[in-house]
Formats: C-alpha cells, sequence, structure tokens
C-alpha cells in the first residue's frame, strides 16, 4: 500500500490509494493502512484483527458480523456502511477515533469506548451497546437508537435534539449539558411509566 502525502482526515485520495469492491483477502497483504478510500467492499464476516487504519474513509461497505479485534481505527469515517453486529469495543483504545454517516449499527457494540465527540448523522443503530463508553459531546443527528442500551454512559454535552427512540436513564447516565427537544423529553422519563400528552 502507498501512502499518501497529504495532510490527514483528507477528502479527496490519491487513486492508488482508493479501493473499490475488493474482499478481507485482499488486506491480507498489509497490515497498516494509512489515508485510504474504501468503496463497495464486502467484508462481512471477515477476519480483520490487528489490523490498523489510519484516516481512512469507507464508502457504501458491508463489515456484517466483521471480527475487529484489536483493529485499529484512528481517524476513520463510515459513510452508508452496513456494521450489523461489529464489536468496536474489541477494537485497540489507542487513538480511537470514528464517526459515521447513514450507517446501519444494529446490535454493534460500543462498550467501555472513550468516543468523545463522535458523530452519528442519519444512522440507525437498533439495539447498539454504548454501556460505560465515553459519548461526551457526541451527536446523534437524525440518528434513530431504537433500544440501544445506554448504561453509566458518558453522556455530558451530547446532541440528541434530532435523535429518536431513545430511552436514557438520567440517574444513571451523566447528562450534564446534553441537549433535547422538548419532545424528546420523554425518552428520559420512560422507566416512571407516565402518561405524557
Amino acid at each position: 500500500m502507498k501512502k499518501s502525502p497529504a495532510s490527514k482526515s483528507p477528502t479527496v485520495y490519491l487513486p492508488e490509494n482508493t479501493f473499490a469492491r475488493w474482499t478481507a483477502d485482499q488486506l491480507r497483504t498489509d497490515t497498516e493502512w494509512e489515508q485510504c478510500l474504501f468503496v463497495d467492499c464486502n467484508f462481512a464476516e471477515a477476519d480483520l484483527r490487528h489490523k490498523r487504519f489510519i484516516d481512512c474513509r469507507f464508502e457504501r461497505c458491508n463489515f456484517t458480523l466483521a471480527t475487529l479485534n484489536g483493529v485499529g481505527l484512528q481517524g476513520v469515517a463510515f459513510a452508508e456502511c452496513k456494521l450489523t453486529g461489529v464489536q468496536f469495543a474489541t477494537c485497540q483504545d489507542m487513538l480511537f477515533r470514528v464517526d459515521f454517516e447513514q450507517c446501519q449499527l444494529h446490535y454493534a457494540s460500543f462498550a467501555g469506548k472513550k468516543m468523545r465527540g463522535t458523530s452519528f448523522r442519519h444512522c440507525s443503530c437498533t439495539e447498539a451497546d454504548f454501556t460505560q463508553a465515553d459519548l461526551s459531546n457526541a451527536a446523534f443527528a437524525h440518528t434513530a437508537l431504537s433500544r440501544t442500551v445506554f448504561h453509566h454512559t458518558q453522556l455530558n454535552g451530547a446532541d440528541f435534539t434530532t435523535a429518536t427512540d431513545f430511552i436514557i436513564d438520567p440517574e444513571h447516565n451523566p447528562l450534564r449539558g446534553a441537549r433535547f427537544t422538548v419532545a424528546g423529553l420523554v425518552g428520559l422519563v420512560a422507566k416512571y411509566d407516565l402518561v405524557i400528552e
């Protein structure tokens, strides 16, 4: 793999660092990928353990049930990707930084991860697990959070103003400075079984 001399978090990727319709077999050649763009790749159920991706972007890629044990995700963006069942909790903690746009994150686990300022835009996170994660200042823009688990999750300053279907217990999740709409407050008092009209 050739490294690009461009600055971090590029918006334009060199042709030699752009890979379309790859499978996990083609990733075996290297353990580290830097400033690469992956498009329409199928990594479903792939074993990607101990690889490292730095300032990379994945577009329309399928990672369903992929194994990410020990994987380094440093400044990685996912757009329109299927990430069902992915255990991000097993990724390397050092420099872990990800962003998601229009992604399916059903049953994904981020338990214990430090994800301050992470952006989830137009995502679906059905039954995702954020137990003991640090999501301070994270943004859940137009993101569906049905049956997603927030337990001892740091949510100070997080933005839920356009998020939907969430249930968050304020007694077990720090929420200082978190942003909600009036309609979203229902998700904060769900355990009290109140009738709100």
